[in-house]
Parts: structure tokens; C-alpha cells; sequence
């Protein structure tokens, strides 16, 4: 593997990474709760304003066809003008968005409410990029670890947001709102505020700053995504990274978007359904901290393969469950969602250490565009297969990838290590 060129100098930067960690985590938590809250409502409303079951399923579409077109651009300016800027844009753009909504919900537009939820998903797409922002002063050997803290900070919003959904539904008619308005003029609120707070204190810039004191490969690239290609190209440990970090998310989206379906064919109730959906939420978020520490120490190819292997258990547990079988099926995603956490964790730190920090943000971008085209694609197919064969070949599919995947890091590990 063609190592990145090392980043010395930045451990005496521990006092300003310590301040970024912190600015990061909690922006993550402000934006998340946008993003979450924006969610909860999202297919409602677009059904109740089409009348339509099948156009109620383009609001998810947008807000995934929104990260993944918002991807590119953050990264572009994440490579000009550093990370503050990068992260400014993207929540600016979900305030847009929001504020679109907001509007579009008062007129019962829903044309105009999936253009919303499109500039909404730049808030996903700036939340999965605070990720990388938090390595850029890592020190050697804490890289993953400092990158899952702020994955970490994401479950608080995650798992409040959709709590805030009905109450600020109801401020929000008292206010004059239209019914479903609150929640997205709350994360218009959010976004904004997550925003302001970046703008303020993430100062001064850790990639700006990490460029300073690199040793080499800290030149800003004229053609910015050219440059990012390149160096995934040159680098079998960043294209060992992309590759594990799309099929974990490929595999994850795949049968958590099927399993509501199937746990529906099988009777359980709304309440059941949402109770696995959330285990299955602390699953890819609540260890992150621990799998971060565990791909410093033991390296991050071993968690990698670890995370095939976990999530191969949550196929096999997802293809031998019943529609009835509540318990293994809720036993399968929580193992899906660890699985993830160890691919997105580890796959996101081989990618930043394998990649020259002048083109390590464009590489990042391209590879969080790789994931939401992967995502949305593997919601697709797992639908087709499901609707043509069954929830059990679903996860026969999708154990015969992870296991193709595992092997093949496996028997490249040691190319992929070497210095």
C-alpha cells in the first residue's frame, strides 16, 4: 500500500483538537436533531398532500438523492476553504431547505416539499462529513478513535429527534403553522443554530491547520475531484476503505429498509416495529467509541473483517427468521447496525490515513457520494427481492457479499497494512 505521507507536528495540537472534538460533537447533536426531526413526518406528508401511497415514498428518495448530490460540493470546498466553510454550507443549505418545507407544507405543495427535502439532505451529508473533520489533528494511532466520538454524538440526535417531531408539531399550530409545518420550521431552527455555533468555534480550521505542519501532500490540488480519483486510485488502502465502508452500508440499508415490511406481514404492531428499529439505532452508534478504540489497537483491516463477519450473523439471522419471529429479527438488526459502526468506523479511518491530507477531503467526498448512491440502490434491490423472492433470500444476498468482502480483506491484509 502507498502510505499517505505523514502528518508530524500535529501532537502539539492536542489543546485545539480537544476544543474541535468538543465543537464537532455537540454541532453533530444540534444537526442530527434537524435532520431526525425532519424525517419523522417526512412520508406523511407527502401522502397526505399527493393522496398518493408511491409518491409518499419519494420523500426519503429526495432526502437520500440530496446527500448524495451535496456530497461533492462539500467536499470542493472543504479542499479550498477548509473544513468551517464546508460544514457552514452544508447546514446553510438544510436551513434552506427546511425553510422550503416549512413554506410548502402552509401552500400543500408537494412538489415543492420533496424540493425541500432535497436541500435537506445536505444536512446528512454535512453530518457524516464532521466525522473526517474531527482527524485532521489526530495525533498517530487516535484517528479512529476521535472520528467515533463524533459518529458517537449522532445517536443523541438521532434517537430525540423523531421525539420532537410531535411537540414541535403542536407549537407550531399554536404559532399559526399548518399541521406538520412545526417540525421542519424546528429544524430550519436547528440547522441554523448548528451553523452559527461552526462558524463561531471551530476555530482555527483543523485542516487548515493539520496542513501546516504536514510533512508532504498538504498542496491543494487545481482540479479538486481529478485529484481525489487519483489518489484513490494510487492507494490500495483507500480503495480497500471504500470499498468496505459502501458494502456495510449497502448491506445495513438493505435489510433495514425490509425489515418494517416483513415484521408488518408478520402482525407486530407499530410500537413493536419501532421499538426493534431503535435497538437497531443504538446498534450503529452507541459502540462506536469502543470499535474506534479497537481499530487503533488491534487495526482497523482486523475490524473490518470483524464487521463483515457481524454483519454475515445478522444475515443469517435475518434469513432463517419467520415473519413472527420478533426476537431474532430485532437480534439481527441490532447485530446489522454493529456491523455498520465497525465498517463506517474503521473503513472512514483507513481512508483518512491511506490519503494525502491536500486531496484527503475531495477522497472523502467521493466516497460519502459512493455510499448514498450504494444505499439508495440497495434499497431498491432489496425491494425487488423481497417483492420477487423473499425477506430469507434478502439476507442469503446479502451474506454471500459481506462474506465475498471479509475474505477478500482478509487475504489482503497484509498488502494492505504495509508500510
Amino acid at each position: 500500500m502507498k502510505a499517505a505521507p505523514a502528518s508530524h507536528g500535529v501532537e502539539q495540537f492536542k489543546s485545539v483538537q480537544r476544543r474541535t472534538l468538543a465543537v464537532l460533537s455537540l454541532s453533530q447533536i444540534i444537526g442530527g436533531l434537524g435532520v431526525a426531526v425532519g424525517l419523522a413526518f417526512s412520508s406523511l406528508i407527502v401522502e397526505d398532500l399527493s393522496g398518493s401511497v408511491t409518491i409518499s415514498g419519494f420523500a426519503g428518495t429526495a432526502m437520500v438523492l440530496g446527500s448524495a448530490l451535496f456530497a461533492l460540493p462539500i467536499a470542493k470546498v472543504a479542499t479550498i476553504s477548509g473544513r468551517r466553510a464546508s460544514l457552514a454550507l452544508g447546514y446553510a443549505s438544510a436551513a434552506v431547505g427546511g425553510a422550503v418545507a416549512t413554506l410548502a407544507i402552509g401552500l400543500g405543495s408537494w412538489p415543492l416539499v420533496l424540493v425541500g427535502f432535497l436541500l435537506i439532505g445536505a444536512g446528512s451529508t454535512t453530518n457524516l462529513a464532521a466525522r473526517y473533520s474531527a482527524t485532521d489533528l489526530s495525533p498517530k494511532g487516535t484517528t479512529a478513535r476521535h472520528l467515533s466520538l463524533v459518529v458517537w454524538a449522532t445517536t443523541i440526535g438521532s434517537v430525540a429527534g423523531p421525539n420532537l417531531a410531535q411537540p414541535a408539531d403542536a407549537i407550531g399550530k399554536n404559532l399559526g403553522l399548518a399541521e406538520y409545518a412545526g417540525p421542519f420550521a424546528f429544524a430550519t431552527f436547528a440547522f441554523l443554530v448548528a451553523l452559527l455555533f461552526l462558524f463561531f468555534f471551530l476555530r482555527p480550521d483543523p485542516l487548515k491547520l493539520a496542513r501546516t505542519v504536514s510533512t508532504g501532500g498538504g498542496e491543494v490540488p487545481k482540479r479538486v475531484m481529478r485529484a481525489g480519483w487519483d489518489a484513490i486510485r494510487s492507494s490500495a488502502g483507500a480503495r480497500a476503505a471504500v470499498l468496505a465502508i459502501a458494502i456495510s452500508h449497502t448491506a445495513m440499508v438493505s435489510i433495514m429498509s425490509m425489515t418494517p415490511v416483513h415484521l408488518k406481514h408478520g402482525g407486530a404492531t407499530t410500537g413493536i416495529i419501532g421499538l426493534a428499529l431503535s435497538l437497531h439505532i443504538a446498534g450503529m452508534y452507541v459502540f462506536s467509541p469502543l470499535v474506534g478504540w479497537l481499530a487503533d489497537k488491534a487495526g482497523k483491516i482486523p475490524v473490518l473483517v470483524l464487521g463483515m463477519a457481524i454483519l454475515l450473523g445478522s444475515a443469517v439471522l435475518a434469513m432463517t427468521a419467520g415473519e413472527h419471529s420478533v426476537g431474532q429479527i430485532t437480534a439481527s438488526l441490532i447485530l446489522l447496525g454493529l456491523g455498520w459502526s465497525c465498517g463506517l468506523v474503521a473503513g472512514s479511518a483507513l481512508l483518512t490515513e491511506s490519503t494525502p491530507i491536500g486531496q484527503r477531503a475531495s477522497v472523502q467526498g467521493l466516497s460519502d457520494l459512493l455510499v448514498s448512491v450504494c444505499g439508495a440502490t440497495g434499497t431498491v434491490v432489496a425491494g425487488l427481492i423481497v417483492g420477487g423472492l423473499s425477506y430469507s433470500a434478502l439476507g442469503i444476498a446479502v451474506g454471500i457479499v459481506v462474506t465475498a468482502t471479509g475474505v477478500w480483506l482478509a487475504a489482503r491484509r497484509r498488502a494492505l497494512t504495509a508500510p
